[in-house]
């Protein structure tokens, strides 16, 4: 009687057991925080971003295109440490990540400028506040720009008189948003309304260079490896830039979450956006729980901690180590479109000390947003035209 009970149990253990699929991993060498690389306090602050009209390393086009050289400048705090630094960033995200949702749920932020108004004198005002809590107020007026042997005009713009938040050491800002005002819907009539960057490691130094291209030299070459995810629209909120992610893999599994919870609802609230202005990858919170569990479950090799650091809840100590094994995380997009994260844009130095974290967060906003660590040494590709965002990996140089 007792054999009888126990063969049919062994027997579903030897099939359970060896169905399992082993998970996939990556390397990440393990390089503490450093501080940016210092900088020539003269150098000009127009020579940090260089123009010239170029159609190299593009897909076949007989328009104009524009290649910016791009320089990261840490003027927050300069005389403070790298980890104070690094936390100094991590507050100012939250702060953003809190003001857009803010503005979301009370769907303001897809107007153009939140005050304007003209005079009788057609002398116009204009005032804006943006997701990290900066603002300016000024003139609203109209300019030609020149670019190399290009002039557009009649590109509306502001001059701010009373620019608060973090416009240090800044001459200006350049809007990169998916509204009408926005530099490359103005320019669009010239360019395309087509561009990308690709922001380089900020503790790799110099090399490769980050850049931002304007017009169909925006667009990869063929056979560079480009992952296009379908661009969605928001009828409610024409700003961001809204893609279709429709699941993630930790380890070559995927995590169970419906893909319901990436979705735009009927009133304009959730969705997926990719961001340049925030830093840390936001995901809601059932989607961030069952990654992040799957992705302790593939690390019981490594040192965690218990305690986390600033919004991170997961980190370990790698000190003394040089090479350790992370699981793979791949974002899975609409039309079968897969993107596999390099390790160093999950798991990232927080101090000098060897601490590591896992640089995803939770949010109960609804909105998931993909931010800049996550596209680090990933060129993104912005293409309204055929409504897509594409990545394409190691495309910095």
């Amino acid at each position: 009687m007792g054999r009888r009970r126990l063969l049919p149990l062994f027997f579903c253990f030897l099939i359970a057991a060896s169905s399992a699929v082993p998970l996939l991993y990556d390397s990440l060498n393990v390089r503490p925080l450093s501080r940016p690389p210092t900088l020539d306090s003269a150098l000009p602050w127009s020579e940090t971003l260089e123009a010239t009209e170029s159609t190299a390393d593009s897909a076949a086009s007989s328009s104009p295109s524009l290649v910016f050289r791009l320089e990261h400048r840490d003027s927050l705090a300069l005389n403070s440490s790298a980890a104070e630094l690094f936390s100094l960033r991590l507050d100012r995200d939250s702060a953003r990540v809190h003001s857009i949702a803010s503005r979301l749920a009370q769907q303001t932020h897809g107007r153009p400028l939140d005050t304007s108004g003209c005079s009788r004198r057609r002398s116009c005002l204009y005032q804006v506040s943006y997701g990290d809590g900066s603002s300016t107020v000024g003139d609203f007026s109209t300019e030609t720009l020149t670019f190399g042997r290009t002039s557009i005009g009649r590109i509306a713009l502001g001059c701010g008189h009373d620019n608060e938040g973090l416009f240090v050491g800044a001459a200006g800002l350049l809007g990169l948003g998916h509204g009408d005002l926005s530099f490359p819907s103005q320019v669009g009539r010239i360019f395309g309304r087509r561009f990308s960057y690709c922001l380089s490691d900020r503790q790799a130094g110099s090399t490769p260079s980050s850049t931002l291209i304007f017009g169909d030299a925006a667009l990869p070459a063929p056979g560079r490896g480009a992952v296009f995810a379908p661009m969605v629209a928001n009828p409610k909120l024409g700003t961001f830039y809204y893609v279709q992610l429709v699941g993630i893999s930790v380890g070559g599994a995927r995590v169970n979450v419906a893909a319901s919870e990436f979705q735009i609802s009927a009133n304009g609230n959730g969705g997926v956006i990719v961001d340049s202005g925030t830093s840390v990858t936001r995901l809601v919170q059932p989607a961030y729980v069952a990654m992040r569990d799957a992705f302790r479950a593939g690390t019981t090799q490594l040192n965690r901690t218990t305690a986390g650091f600033s919004l991170f809840d997961t980190c370990y100590d790698l000190s003394g180590k040089d090479v350790v094994k992370v699981p793979t995380i791949v974002f899975h997009f609409g039309r079968g479109s897969d993107l596999s994260l390099p390790a160093s844009n999950y798991l990232i130095p927080v101090n000098t000390a060897g601490l590591f974290c896992f640089a995803f967060a939770g949010t109960s906003s609804g909105l998931t947003i993909i931010g800049n660590i996550q596209q680090q040494g990933i060129r993104v590709v912005f293409d309204p035209v055929a409504s897509r965002v594409g990545f394409v990996p190691h495309a910095c140089g």
